[in-house]
């Protein structure tokens, strides 16, 4: 792809990987580069210094963005703990993480906002995802809730303290929630792939993670937790995730082109200096703790003390090396980690380079989403040539039995098992295509209605499997004890409206009105006339839907109909092989 002229987002691009990123696409010539962070502060340094080191690019060749992209906009400039320790702000990511993804919840997430404001051609995440959200350590936040639940459980007759117990563990219950990984990660992925949809990104490159920086189970660094700590390893799964979730997106044709490039190795450097040594973006103060104040070990030792030690009104100072999102580290730590054998490191520009080059259409070897492509074990030629064995056995068995074999609802989803035995209907009543195009969608209702009536085996099969079945007054419906649709999602009893009949009967119901039968005619004369347009004698390989594919539309097969729904009308074709 040619990058001239294009609107690139960066988000992440503060980081170190960002920035040299944002520095590696001005010899490509973009229009203009979104550089995120978190922070304004942050957004804005990284903009100064591109303005600083490209000022032939003018000034609005850089534009600086801030916030948290995993919220709602009216979330992203809060702090984690800000959100989380506010009951209604809990509230909100809880629904905006697992509830479906209406579009009220996609238009009102930050990074939906961002990418519709700017509508960029490329879109390189920097972001470093997985560390986002495993460090949100849910075994942490688990100890909390268990906690909790030990206390609710001690008997007590005060009622100040009942209350204060139940208060306690519901806001951790509901920190628990917000903490959840995987609801966060796919909700992500499903923003940032509807967002850059709209907007019509043509190519995202994800700079993504190990979790380990290439090393193994037997990784020594750990933040005081057990070895292999579990906070890091649910980093790697979250990453692992993360790569599976953009594999398919990848795999999605109305996608921007999707990569990802994933380092194995620490990544460094920023810069080298003297300097105050920040933790956290704080200092790291000084104290001091005489020998004679020295503290007794007893029968406890108390983690967190407020006068152990005497603030000396001094900071940490060193020499450093700053290794952006990971922070500074002294040299001695930088050597240690940096020893071959150990995580070694890449720098920034290096993966820059390959992801420009991946971006202008170039192969360096490092896409992981085209390395999972070569690398899982595809449909095959024997699979696809015993294909229509197992057909021809099946019909066999059934012309034996004398059965049909429709559908079971074991598959999913229960829109498969309504379409099959729907179009499994018309094929008893018309027997092709072409009786359904002549009638009118009345009288298929009608006729449909009275097999459903005589034929009570037929009418039990269909019930039985889950799916109801809804007659043309579109307020009677035919139903087993349970149905699949509308899903249970803890509530027993739901309103009924037009537009949720509508919706079940779309999803999973048999609709035997008219309006649905309309549809199936309209369905049928789009089969026809792919057919029809064929030139005679058509036998090339630039299509498989041919006259001979539909058995000279002489019969109704369900198989194939809902196989032609669910690549055309569904937009659910698979794009590779």
């Amino acid at each position: 792809m040619d990058i001239q002229g294009k609107t690139v987002l960066v988000l992440g691009g503060w980081g170190l990987v960002g920035s040299a990123v944002c520095r590696k696409f001005m010899e490509e010539r973009p229009r203009r580069i979104i550089v995120t962070s978190l922070r304004k502060k942050e957004a804005c340094e990284a903009v100064d210094q591109l303005r600083k080191d490209f000022p032939s690019g003018g000034r609005n060749s850089f534009v600086p963005w801030w916030g948290n992209i995993f919220v709602r906009e009216t979330l992203k400039d809060l702090s984690r703990e800000d959100i989380l320790g506010n009951d209604k702000y809990r509230a909100m990511v809880i629904e905006d993480n697992l509830d479906e993804l209406t579009d009220a919840v996609l238009k009102r997430a930050s990074l939906y906002r961002l990418i519709q404001r700017y509508k960029p051609d490329i879109v390189v995440d920097c972001v470093n995802t997985a560390t986002a959200i495993a460090y949100q350590d849910i075994f942490h936040v688990s100890r909390e809730v268990l906690k909790g639940l030990k206390v609710s459980r001690i008997s007590t007759h005060r009622t100040s303290a009942r209350q204060a117990a139940e208060k306690g563990l519901r806001e951790a219950t509901e920190r628990l929630l917000c903490t959840l990984y995987i609801p966060q990660v796919i909700r992500h992925v499903q923003i940032i792939y509807k967002s850059m949809n709209t907007a019509g990104t043509r190519i995202y490159v994800k700079i993504g993670t190990s979790g380990t920086g290439g090393m193994g189970l037997n990784i020594p660094y750990t933040h005081s937790e057990e070895k292999p700590s579990r906070v890091l390893l649910s980093k790697s799964s979250v990453a692992g995730a993360h790569t599976l979730l953009l594999f398919l997106m990848g795999r999605t044709p109305d996608a921007p082109i999707t990569k990802e490039i994933k380092p194995t190795a620490a990544i460094a450097w920023k810069g080298i200096g003297f300097g105050e040594i920040r933790r956290g973006g704080k200092p790291v103060g000084l104290v001091d703790c005489p020998l004679d104040k020295a503290v007794r070990l007893r029968s406890k030792l108390t983690l967190n003390m407020r006068d152990a030690a005497a603030a000396t009104g001094k900071t940490l100072r060193s020499v450093y090396i700053d290794s952006g999102e990971n922070g500074c580290f002294s040299r001695g730590e930088f050597e240690a980690i940096s020893t071959p054998g150990q995580m070694e490191f890449v720098t920034p520009e290096e993966i820059a380079e390959d992801t420009v080059f991946e971006i202008r259409g170039g192969n360096t070897g490092h896409d992981i989403i085209n390395a999972l492509d070569n690398a899982t074990l595809a449909p095959t030629y024997r699979a696809g040539f015993m294909f229509n064995a197992a057909l021809e056995t099946m019909v066999e068995l059934e012309k034996q039995h004398h059965v049909d074999s429709v559908a079971f609802e074991i598959l999913g989803p229960p829109r498969l098992s309504k379409l099959l035995y729907e179009s499994y209907l018309l094929k008893l009543v018309f027997s092709n295509l072409n009786n359904v195009v002549k009638t009118d969608p009345s009288t298929l209702s009608a006729k449909l209605v009275a097999l459903i009536r005589d034929n009570a085996q037929l009418r039990s099969q269909i019930i039985s499997i889950g799916i109801p079945i809804l007659l043309p007054d579109g307020k009677s419906l035919l139903r087993g004890n349970t149905i699949k649709i509308p899903p249970y999602r803890g509530e027993s009893e739901l309103p009924i409206r037009a537009e949720s009949i509508d919706k079940w009967a779309h999803d999973g119901w048999v609709d035997l009105r008219s309006k649905n039968m309309a549809v199936w005619r309209s369905r049928f004369k789009s089969i026809v006339k792919m057919v029809e347009e064929l030139e005679a004698g058509e036998t090339s390989s630039r299509t498989m839907y041919t006259r001979n594919y539909w058995n000279d539309l002489s019969e109704i097969d369900p198989g194939k109909i809902c196989g032609w729904i669910f690549t055309y009308e569904e937009k659910g074709k698979r794009m590779k092989a």
